[in-house]
């Protein structure tokens, strides 16, 4: 995925300021892809170059301007043809997992501290994803609520239900790598056989 078109996937569904942006991209919950600012900035200028966005200046005062970008038919063009393509896995770059492959150079209860530590974030990633989800199910996210003004009533179930899903997903995922991590636990814990 590239962040191209997150931000054309966002901005289909209203216009928003780079600022909106960042902080819509940094959000703990409510996304799943974050950005940093440094990337975001630069991303908005290339895609208004090349004319997938446009950007307009709003006032904010006697002074002050912000540039709202929007897409265009072209960004939505380029959105709809990705979103066509099956996706390639991701490289494996999972700071978690490095850190297992290696616990046999440390002290098991230092290993298993930092697993309890991964747990909890599990658990609260799934908890936010969950408690997403169902705001979304609601029709309480302000995202949700500016792109089904837009689109057609009968088609507002199903795109409530998919985008729910989403996060369904992601609270099954967090849930498992918590799993995952409790059996490491039950492993560092375990006695090993005589003889070994």
């Amino acid at each position: 995925m590239s962040l191209k078109h997150a931000l054309l996937g966002v901005l289909e569904a209203r216009p928003m300021s780079g600022y909106d942006l960042v902080r819509f991209f940094s959000s703990s919950s409510g996304w799943i892809w974050a950005a940093p600012q440094s990337q975001i900035y630069p991303t908005l200028r290339r895609m208004e170059d090349i004319g997938l966005i446009q950007g307009d200046d709003e006032a904010r005062g006697p002074r002050l301007t912000r540039t709202v970008y929007s897409i265009t038919p072209k960004g939505l063009a380029e959105l709809k043809t990705w979103l066509g393509i099956p996706a390639k896995p991701s490289p494996v770059r999972d700071h978690m997992l490095l850190q297992a492959l290696n616990f046999d150079m440390i002290d098991a209860d230092t290993a298993h501290a930092v697993l309890e530590q991964f747990i909890t974030e599990q658990e609260k990633a799934a908890e936010e994803a969950e408690a997403h989800r169902q705001r979304l199910l609601n029709r309480d996210t302000p995202l949700l609520v500016e792109r089904l003004k837009r689109r057609d009533p009968d088609d507002h179930e199903p795109i409530v239900r998919l985008k729910a899903h989403v996060f369904a997903g992601v609270a099954a995922v967090a849930r498992t790598r918590a799993e995952w991590a409790r059996e490491g636990q039950r492993l560092l814990r375990e006695p090993l056989p005589d003889g070994e």
